[in-house]
């Protein structure tokens, strides 16, 4: 009789034993398998999170290096007191730079203020930039209007609006088609004060230059979070008064010597690994003296993070689970040779050779193991799903509240909206936290999911797994075979 033949027949003859074994190794198997299951989920959700969050590089003025000129010449200077000046970003040196490898799309900002003129903005408690309290006659101090504009190029594109702070209620929002138009999207409660709808006309002054009043149409209504920040822009004091118009007309309100320039300008990278190598490669294409580069990879270094530390956790499951069921396991077989002693030496007796006993247990653990994975594979998603999510809200938790603690100490401004005319590129996910991008008052970060499946893959990994741990058991059982003498096992 083979060995193949006696291992079947013990396990059929010898129900509760095998029932028992089945359970046991139906436990081990499920948390190795949730185990690795968390880790290439981890590992799925790190590769999404490159094109999902991705990176992005920013070309605004170099304030340090204004900062360091406006200094020297205070030193020189004992008439007056230097102010300091920066420059605007030329989009034909951002299309330079929109050219490198690994950009993906790039986008602009411009952004002003205007006095409202024939209608009310919105004033709060303390905003010395209107005259009043709710419904009087907005006005402006040094220079500062009453009205954010926000220039765009489409507010679809602005990570306000791509995070859902801001949705349009009315009309559309600004797109490419606006460029050289005095279109405008307002807020809903600047809308519903002045009882303003899609297609009426409110004006707006400059307050800079000749001070020009411009009629705008409004094409689009918008909703604000209510816990967007109440400094979005130039003297707005209430997010209810900013403005979305498209940026060719943000520059017109700003003046003639602004055009085809932006207020900072927001490159996406299509692989974050190579936020440093673009920023690198950026800085030889401009003028470091005017302006300067800054990398924000915040969010992917968060769901990285997150998914590395998901992913180390995962990885300390599956060996300790590994190295626990192998020592249960082989303890259990010991006991199981120990009760079959008899039968051990019969075989012996008859002259069966050893390795073919051993195999015979081999083959029974790895019948059983075959019932296991089955049973493992069905409860298999349900607990790491369970485990998995568990994991990612705590360390998504911990990773925000210390990015929030971050931001609270200061941030870096940044650009945020689309891109400018002219060898236009899909526009990018807008950072920082200049107008028109999130601005609410703590950090946003996205949070992972883990898609836990259970694929063929995964059970041929887990069926390796198991016959290395079995293998292991039986091994470390085998010596007490290995020593048993027939005729001093029958004699006793």
């Amino acid at each position: 009789m083979n060995f193949f033949k006696r291992a079947w027949l013990n396990l059929t003859a010898k129900k509760g034993r095998s029932i028992l074994l089945i359970l046991v190794t139906s436990a081990i198997m499920l948390f190795v398998l949730a185990g690795l299951l968390i880790r290439n989920a981890a590992d799925s959700a790190t590769s999404n999170a490159k094109r999902s969050v991705g990176a992005t590089v920013t070309l605004s003025a170099n304030r340090a290096a204004a900062f360091k000129q406006m200094r020297s010449r205070s030193s020189t200077s004992k008439t007056s007191r230097p102010k300091l000046t920066t420059s605007p970003v030329k989009l034909s040196d951002a299309k330079q730079i929109a050219q490198l490898s690994n950009i993906s799309s790039y986008s602009a900002t411009v952004s002003t203020s205007a006095n409202a003129t024939g209608f009310d903005a919105i004033s709060t408690s303390g905003n010395s930039a209107t005259n009043g309290g709710m419904g009087m006659k907005g006005g402006s101090t040094s220079g500062s209007g009453d009205i954010a504009i926000l220039g765009v190029t489409s507010t679809s594109s602005t990570s306000a609006f791509e995070e859902k702070s801001s949705k349009m209620t009315k009309g559309r929002g600004i797109t490419t088609s606006d460029e050289g138009t005095n279109h405008v999207v307002i807020e809903s409660e600047l809308a519903k004060q002045d009882n303003l709808s899609v297609g009426d006309s409110i004006k707006l002054k400059a307050t800079t230059g000749t001070k020009k009043t411009y009629t705008m149409t409004i094409v689009g209504i918008y909703k604000a979070s209510s816990s967007t920040s109440t400094q979005q822009g130039p003297g707005a004091t209430d997010p209810s008064n900013n403005v979305y118009t498209s940026y060719t007309f943000a520059n017109t309100v700003k003046g003639s010597k602004y055009k085809n320039t932006a207020d900072s300008v927001t490159f996406k990278v299509s692989n974050p690994a190579k936020v440093s190598t673009v920023k690198t490669a950026g800085k030889k294409l401009i003028n470091t003296s005017k302006y300067s580069l800054t990398t924000n990879d915040s969010s992917y270094q968060t769901v990285k993070a997150s998914m590395d530390n998901v992913k180390s956790f995962a990885d300390k499951i599956v060996w300790l689970v590994a190295i626990a069921g192998t020592i249960i396991l082989a303890l259990i077989v010991i006991l199981m040779i120990r009760e079959r002693r008899y039968e051990i030496g019969v075989l012996l007796s008859l002259g069966e050779a050893r390795w073919k006993i051993v195999a015979q247990f081999f083959v029974e653990m790895v019948m059983v193991l075959v019932v296991s994975i089955a049973i493992a594979g069905v409860g298999g998603k349900f607990v790491g799903n369970q485990l998995g999510q568990q994991l990612v809200s705590q360390q998504t938790t911990t990773a925000t509240t210390s990015s929030t603690a971050t931001q609270t100490q200061g941030g870096q401004p940044g650009g945020g909206g689309s891109a400018p005319s002219g060898n236009r590129k899909p526009s990018g996910n807008m950072n920082g936290g200049a107008p028109g991008s999130s601005t609410s008052g703590t950090s946003t970060q996205k949070q992972a999911e883990l898609d836990v499946s259970v694929t063929v893959l995964n059970l041929v990994e887990l069926g390796g797994f198991g016959l290395a741990i079995m293998f292991l058991s039986i091994m470390l059982a085998s010596g007490g075979i290995l020593r048993l003498q027939p005729k001093k096992v029958l004699i006793d």
